[in-house]
This record gives structure tokens, C-alpha cells and sequence, in this order.
């Protein structure tokens, strides 16, 4: 299954939306505008919220905590290198690998490739594909990708 996920060029805050393969609306993800730290919801188009990502306090390297239905399932945090993104994630049981910098890697399950993660070219606000490997996964492999974002977002203040 395949999901992609527009960002709102012109927003007060980081806002995207979220669709199917079909093109049809599935979430919303906002982020709180008046927080100094990264505040995401993520909701369904009812406006019920699915999970939310923040932003711990810390000196040197961006850490998210990922909550799905108000119960923690992980984080994620940006570790020191020089020229290629790496993160930190203990999230699920996964491991990411790839190139972080142009949005191009794949999420592991054991020795198993679960979600592949792209960033589409030539579009108006930034857009990513999520290739999900097993439906179920759906809403952490979108938690996972929203969360590297505002990694990179934060580092980049």
C-alpha cells in the first residue's frame, strides 16, 4: 500500500496532508504553532486524533517520542555526522538505512524490508511516498516519516 504526504506551502505551521494510493484525503498532520518544541497531531479526517509526536528538551540533537492512541511506542533522535543525516530509532523493532539527505531509504523488520521512504521531485512544498509492505503498518511507517521531518526541520532552525 502507498501513501504520500503533501506539506501546505503557505501555513502558520507545519501542516501536511496525508493521502491513499488513490489520491483520496486520510490524515491530517499539524503542528502546534505557539509551542517552542515540536508538538505533531496526526488525525483522521474525522478530526479524531491517531497519535501525536514530541519533541523532548535537549542540548544537542533533536528526540522525538512517538505516542500512538496516548501510549508511547517510541523515538527517534539525530545523531552526530558529517555530511549524511543518521538517527537513532527505537521505534517498533525497526531499523532505518539509506540516504536520509535525499529522502531515499527503507525501514527493516529483521532482515526484512517493511516501508520504503522517497521524496518526490519538482513539487510545490515538500511531498514523500510511503511504500508500506504489510497494511497494518500503515499508521507507524506515517508516525516514522513524520518524525524524521521535524528531525530534519529542527536541525535546520
Amino acid at each position: 500500500m502507498r501513501l504520500m504526504i503533501k506539506q501546505r506551502v503557505f501555513s502558520w505551521s507545519d501542516t501536511y496532508d496525508v493521502y491513499d494510493e488513490n489520491g483520496n484525503p486520510k490524515y491530517f498532520v499539524k503542528n502546534e504553532i505557539f509551542s517552542l518544541l515540536h508538538r505533531i497531531h496526526v488525525e483522521d479526517m474525522q478530526g479524531n486524533e491517531i497519535g501525536m509526536i514530541k519533541q523532548d528538551f535537549t542540548f544537542f540533537f533533536p528526540r522525538f517520542e512517538i505516542e500512538i492512541g496516548g501510549r508511547a511506542y517510541g523515538s527517534i533522535e539525530k545523531q552526530f555526522s558529517l555530511f549524511c543525516p543518521k538517527y537513532d530509532v527505537d521505534y517498533n523493532g525497526w531499523r532505518c538505512e539509506g540516504n536520509f539527505l535525499a529522502w531515499d531509504y527503507d525501514v527493516y523488520e529483521g532482515c526484512s524490508s517493511v516501508v520504503h521512504i522517497s521524496k518526490e521531485p519538482f513539487h510545490w512544498g515538500d511531498t514523500y511516498v510511503i511504500d508500506i509492505a504489510d497494511p497494518k503498518d500503515e499508521i507507524m511507517a506515517l508516525m516514522l516519516v513524520i518524525a524524521i521531518d521535524a528531525a530534519n526541520c529542527s536541525q535546520n532552525k
